[in-house]
């Protein structure tokens, strides 16, 4: 056997360690969650920094970072199952353009909040892409885009335990104002859809008006997951780069290209029902390892030191995300 593949073979291994603890802790909270109805992805944090102690043992770090990386983006090209040009169509133009503002204008007032306490336009990006595309999803496809040079580990974890809580008490908080705002089935789908960050929340949400509110929901919701790829791009323009990275390399990463293909190709009708069924289970699973992974790796100090200043940031663009989605709700939908 070649000195090569004993190499290959013992870097493998190295990958053992760390892989087993992260799918053994995201099965113990997938059961936590099919039990309970908690959020798989909040359980998978929670059990994640639960386990945090073990991120001295340098033994664990290959497995954890293959799972926070590679799982990671495979994650992220599988959520395109979730997606089609048809169903975006449904919406019209005018809801379409809306919903198209409201995630350029929620990431933006992110980016403008974040530096004016004090952080970087990466971390903005990280908690307005969180906000307005699909809550952890969106973040963790971000935080992968941008690096670990400019979003840490701590940063990340802490924005996923934000989004985390902010979308589930926008699941039981929103339909209520949709009540007290006077808005038709339609328009409180849209508002929801159009709001709330995690997809699973936002079609609660809606089904729990009205069937004909859930479906509205669940476009508009399925609109923004669409729009994750376009938003990392513009992200990948207009936020400096890390030293050394190519305009290429970071303008269009391999996994962003792949969203976009399956995408596509899911568009056509040419994947069955089924085997989109599997890689949305699938990218659920990935994702989730991939959070676990992330609460492990995290630096408890450093997670702890900023204080409550970072979860402004989430806090502001939640409340632009939910104004413009009223606003355009009101106006627009009939």
């Amino acid at each position: 056997m070649s000195d090569a593949k004993v190499n290959r073979q013992t870097r493998a291994l190295d990958h053992v360690p760390g892989l087993a603890v992260a799918v053994l802790a995201t099965l113990a909270a997938a059961y936590v969650s099919d039990h309970y109805g908690a959020p798989l992805t909040l359980m998978c944090l929670l059990f994640g920094l639960a386990l945090n102690f073990l991120s001295a043992d340098a033994r664990l770090e290959p497995g954890l970072a293959f799972c926070s990386r590679t799982l990671l983006r495979w994650g992220i090209v599988l959520v395109a199952a979730r997606v089609t040009l048809t169903q975006i169509g449904q919406l019209g133009p005018l809801a379409l353009l809306a919903v198209m503002a409201i995630v350029a204008l929620t990431l933006l007032s992110a980016v403008a909040t974040a530096r004016l306490l004090g952080f970087g336009a990466a971390f903005g990006a990280l908690c307005g892409g969180a906000v307005a595309i699909c809550g952890a999803s969106a973040a963790m496809a971000f935080a992968s885009m941008l690096g670990e040079r400019r979003i840490s580990q701590a940063q990340l974890t802490l924005v996923l335990v934000g989004i985390s809580g902010m979308s589930a008490l926008a699941m039981t908080l929103y339909p209520i104002l949709a009540h007290q705002l006077g808005l038709g089935d339609l328009q409180a789908g849209f508002m929801l859809g159009a709001s709330i960050h995690d997809v699973a929340q936002a079609l609660g949400a809606g089904y729990s008006i009205s069937p004909d509110a859930g479906a509205t929901a669940t476009i508009v919701k399925l609109t923004r997951v669409a729009l994750l790829a376009p938003a990392m791009l513009a992200v990948a323009v207009f936020i400096p780069r890390e030293p050394g990275v190519s305009l290429a390399g970071s303008v269009l990463p391999w996994f962003v290209a792949g969203f976009f293909g399956l995408a596509a190709v899911n568009s056509l009708g040419v994947i069955p029902a089924t085997a989109a069924d599997v890689s949305v289970k699938a990218s659920a699973w990935l994702l989730g390892c991939a959070v676990t992974a992330t609460g492990v790796r995290s630096n408890m100090q450093a997670l702890t030191g900023p204080g409550m200043r970072p979860l402004l940031v989430i806090a502001a663009a939640t409340v632009v995300a939910l104004a413009l989605s009223a606003l355009a709700a009101v106006l627009l939908i009939r």
